[in-house]
This record gives C-alpha cells, structure tokens and sequence, in this order.
C-alpha cells in the first residue's frame, strides 16, 4: 500500500533561499522530503519545483500543514497546489477510428503505471467499442457529422462534467474542439499529434514525409489550447527513418512514437510532474 504523502508543485519569482526556506518548513512539521525537483529559468527570472512528502510522521493534520504552508507560499509570491497521494485522476479518453493510443493507455493503467481511474471511452465512430467494453469500460458513440458537430461537443462536455472527469485524453480524436471547450478544461486535455511539431499538415502526413524524404518522424503529446497543435508541448519521441522505410514502415514508427509519447505525457500529467508556463511546459521527468 502506498504511503500517506503530499505532492507540492510550485512556482515563483527566483530569489535566494526558496529552497532552504521551503525544506525547513517540511522538516520543521517532521515531514519527509521523498523527492524535491527544482529548476530555475534564467531568461524570465522564475523557479519551479516539484516536491514529494512523506506524511506519515507528521506532527499537525495533514490540512493544518496544507495551510500552513500559506504564509511561505504568499511570502515568496508563490502559485502553489497541493495533492494528497495515494490518489487516481478520473480520466476520459476520447477516440474515433484509429485503436493503438487507446489500448496503451489501457495496457499502462492496468500495469498500474498510471495513476487513473478511467470513467470512459467517448468516440465519434464505433470501431474502439469493443476495445473499451472488452476493458469494461462505458463506451458512448456521439454523433458530430456535419451539423451535429456542435451539439456533440455539448453533449461531451455534459458526460465530463456529470463523471468529474479531471484529464481528457484526445487518443487520435479526430475533431478540433472549439475554443470555449477548451478554455472549460484548460490545462486538462492532453492530445498527441502525429508528428514531431512543426509538421506535415493535412491529409496522409506520412505519405507528405516518404515524399520529402524525412530522416526523423515522430509524435508530440501536448496540451490542447484554442490555436490547433500549438498548445505547450510535454513530450516528444522521434524515430530515424531510412531510405528504404515505405509509407506503411512509417505508419509502424509513428505508432509506436505516439504510443511511446502518449504514454509518458500522461504518466507525467498525472503525477503531477508538469507545470505550464505560458506557452511551455515545464516537465521532471520520473
């Protein structure tokens, strides 16, 4: 069983002594410091850290420590949050056709490599129904063709909301969302692209690539905000290509990129080992 702890992400203007400060105000309540990530950047003047607490051998309540901790966070003009471990995030993944996404993170999650609790399967197209019920997972078909774009999207975030969903996953969904969903669910939707941004856009990307003769092919997994495939990147994974590679060979190494990248940018979501900064993700990595 997992021990009773607290994840800490934080940021805040850099200036001597976060760290010492920080660390005397776990060690000064018999907290555990289980993993303190740190990293300043030079160019905008702001550090970030992630820590991991053991609390079991706190000497306050868990909630009088989380407020405590006010006063430091305030004082160093902090944005901070706090999340009690164990836990698993209420996640929803979204599909349409293509299945080799939605089976890794389903592989992943059954390991127990990830630390959710998926609510369901929600797909445009019924070809990942088996796959999910055979998971024993809800599966819901929502109709968006043509005029029924909008109201389905309606109808998505109405089974987000009603589940509570914390994470959405974009498995290789094949629809743009509309900029008030997602501003709903800012810093909450994870897509993975099908290629190693800046890419090939439009139709057949890696029949675009076999043409122009690539020698790297990849997958971006990335925050979705309103301007399409430019939200912060959390992780990427490339693959050399060869001359003698076809089109179906880079279909096989974009897969296993986009599950590979999927995978990790989840894991990383979810443990709470990133932190947006404008148009970036700051990432510490496990």
């Amino acid at each position: 069983m997992a021990r009773p702890g607290l994840i800490l992400k934080l940021s805040c203007p850099d200036q001597s002594g976060i760290v010492a400060k920080i660390s005397g105000y776990v060690s000064g309540y018999s907290g555990n410091l289980v993993e303190f990530a740190q990293f300043t950047d030079k160019l905008s003047g702001r550090f970030f850290a992630r820590l991991e607490i053991e609390t079991g051998g706190l000497e306050v309540d868990v909630d009088d420590f989380i407020e405590g901790f006010g006063t430091l966070g305030r004082a160093l003009h902090a944005v901070w949050h706090f999340r009690r471990l164990p836990y698993r995030m209420r996640t929803a993944v979204l599909v349409t056709k293509t299945d080799h996404c939605l089976r890794e993170i389903l592989w992943r999650a059954e390991l127990g490599e990830m630390p959710v609790e998926i609510t369901s399967v929600i797909g445009n197209r019924d070809t990942c129904r088996s796959i999910a019920e055979q998971a024993g997972l809800p599966f819901h078909r929502i109709e968006m063709e043509g005029e029924r774009k909008k109201q389905g999207f309606t109808e998505i975030r109405e089974l987000l909301e009603a589940q509570g969903v914390e994470l959405v996953v974009l498995a290789r969904f094949m629809q743009i969302l509309p900029d008030d969903f997602c501003r709903a669910f800012d810093g909450r939707i994870l897509n993975i692209h099908h290629s190693f941004l800046p890419a090939f856009i439009g139709a057949n990307p890696y029949r675009q690539a076999y043409e122009r003769g690539v020698k790297l092919i990849g997958a971006t997994c990335h925050y979705v905000t309103g301007e399409l495939d430019a939200g912060p990147i959390v992780e990427q994974q490339v693959e050399r290509v060869q001359h003698f590679h076809s089109p179906q060979d880079l279909v096989r190494l974009g897969r296993d990129c986009e599950r590979g990248a999927l995978a990790r940018g989840i894991r990383y979501h979810v443990n709470d080992r990133t932190i947006i900064d404008g148009h970036r993700a700051i990432v510490f990595p496990d």
